[in-house]
């Protein structure tokens, strides 16, 4: 959805500016018009290419907006007003981009627009579960609470990333060496042993493999970059479309030792982002339906879509998400029961902590048991590279013999 950057007239005459997302140019003006200003200027914001390409310098990330959160709902609860609150936040935030976001946001709510509409036009940084908590929060004059819930969300969202991180973190590094080390073996390594073969010795299928794919990588470099950049592009083109995600999604979910450790990343995402907006308020199918963007899956988007329709028919909410047969028989459990008694926040939350939790154990184990096996991973690269370059030279030496 385009961006649009606004200078508006308010009802007393003065100028605010600000950003919103709209469908089209007409589609804002209207928005702007409902809310009660006098649009002056709108334009669309486009970035450039190079901008683009170098936005995630300064990304906000989950540990920077959940202390802004923290340090808004404590300056609300003394009394500071929430336009002087959000100025100050603004300036004294170390990220640029979220200091001056906040700014900006102050400057609109002080020209009279809500606080959950200012976030809208700045999607990149707040979400719409974050937006969405925030007008119930105004709505139920209940924002500091909101901001708290908000606060607590996103440092569990950091846990769970961080700890997925740390599972990931040190099979990709030795992966990396893996494959930096055998390039490096191809390149210098093996042109040294070719002229130690005969011109006439018939090399094992092996060493002519590796003699083989040492002189195309030599000679032919460019032709490996060129097509390791072709298949970075079709393949992540191909994980961008919606067919692209659900099949990346089902492979996740089925590989042998982070299959597991995903699916539970999923639900807690899950679990804990429905359980804080059924928390505060907000309509069941909406919470749904926000909580599984948030959830990162495609899989869990297309289920909950499908269970969105049975549940406007009368259906209960557990019965659709169990023949999606995405979600494990845990979650829906606690759906059913959560319905049954009205307590389903509270039960969302225990299936949260208790997948947490499960990440936390996982993630230790994997770290683990991963660091051996990449160890070996590792030799066994080493010892064919090595086994298929000395056994031409053994097969002569024995033939003299």
């Amino acid at each position: 959805m385009p961006l649009y950057a606004y200078q508006v007239l308010d009802k007393r005459g003065t100028i605010s500016s600000g950003k919103l997302e709209a469908n089209n140019e007409i589609a804002a003006a209207s928005r702007l018009k409902k809310l009660g200003y006098t649009p002056v200027s709108l334009d669309e914001v486009k970035k450039s290419v190079f901008k683009q390409a170098f936005s995630f310098a300064h990304k906000v990330s989950l540990g920077e907006l959940g202390l802004f959160s923290r340090q808004l709902a404590a300056m609300l609860n003394a009394g500071i007003p929430l336009t002087r609150s959000l100025h100050a936040l603004g300036k004294q935030s170390s990220n640029p981009t979220l200091g001056k976001a906040v700014i900006e946001i102050g400057s609109n709510v002080e020209g009279g627009m809500s606080f959950s509409e200012s976030l809208r036009g700045y999607t990149d940084i707040f979400s719409d579960m974050y937006v969405n908590l925030i007008k119930a929060g105004e709505v139920g004059g209940t924002l500091e609470d909101v901001l708290l819930r908000l606060s607590q969300q996103l440092d569990s969202e950091k846990l769970l990333r961080d700890n997925i991180r740390a599972a990931l973190y040190y099979p990709l590094v030795v992966l990396f060496f893996a494959v930096f080390v055998m390039i490096g073996m191809l390149i210098f390594m093996v042109p040294f042993f070719i002229d130690f073969y005969p011109a006439d010795a018939k090399l094992p299928f092996l060493t002519s493999a590796i003699v083989w794919l040492s002189s195309t990588l030599r000679n032919f470099w460019y032709l490996f970059i060129l097509a390791f950049m072709l298949a970075t592009i079709v393949f992540s083109s191909y994980v961008a479309s919606d067919a692209g995600k659900t099949a990346w999604d089902r492979i996740k979910f089925r590989l042998p030792i982070f299959g597991s450790l995903i699916q539970k990343t999923v639900m807690a995402r899950f679990s804990r982002t429905l359980s804080t907006l059924l928390s505060v308020g907000i309509p069941v199918l909406q919470a749904l339906e926000t909580a599984a963007l948030g959830a990162g899956s495609n899989l869990v988007e297309d289920a909950v879509a499908k269970a969105g329709e049975s549940i406007r028919e009368g259906q209960n909410i557990y019965l659709p998400l169990e023949e999606s047969g995405i979600f494990p028989p845990m979650v829906t459990l606690m759906v059913s029961v959560g319905e049954e008694t009205g307590d389903l926040p509270s039960l969302l939350t225990r299936v949260s902590e208790f997948y947490e939790s499960e990440v936390q154990i996982v993630t230790k184990g994997l770290t683990t048991l991963i660091e051996p096996l990449m160890i070996i991973f590792v030799g066994v690269i080493v010892a064919i590279m090595a086994i298929s370059l000395y056994l031409p030279i053994f097969s002569v030496i024995t033939q003299v013999r």
